[in-house]
């Protein structure tokens, strides 16, 4: 039987010890809606790697940019729309990549590409204006 594959997790006071900030912060960040993380059953706080990521930036923002509350979460809503922007971007250019490969791939064999040679089957008929050679 396969083992489900778990996240690691912390608890609030391990994360809010090891950045050197007080629980109450972390608790901020949440209301803010900067910070969301998930709830065990006893509805304790769980921060994942994510989520300390996510943490990380808005630390190095506050304290080293000195950016204030409602700036970091312009700024973090403008990194998401950049991701998400980036992720439409690569996945244009694969698209475009493969187009180009199966039209290259096409048109490598000219027995392929007979309908591009106009094919002449019967003159035009001979109208107002028109003189037939």
């Amino acid at each position: 039987m396969a083992k489900a594959k778990t996240k690691a997790a912390f608890m609030i006071s391990a994360v809010a010890e090891q950045y050197g900030i007080h629980p109450q912060t972390l608790r901020l960040y949440e209301r803010e809606g900067l910070l969301k993380p998930s709830r065990s059953e006893g509805n304790t706080r769980l921060y994942t790697s994510g989520d300390v990521e996510r943490l990380e930036v808005i630390l190095h923002l506050t304290r080293d940019l000195g950016v204030n509350l409602a700036g970091v979460e312009i700024i973090l809503n403008m990194r998401e729309k950049m991701g998400d922007m980036q992720a439409q971007i690569q996945e244009f250019i694969a698209t475009l990549n493969r187009e180009l490969a199966a039209r290259t791939a096409w048109a490598a064999d000219p027995e392929d590409c007979h309908w591009l040679v106009p094919v002449v089957t019967a003159r035009p008929p001979a109208g107002p204006g028109r003189r037939r050679s």
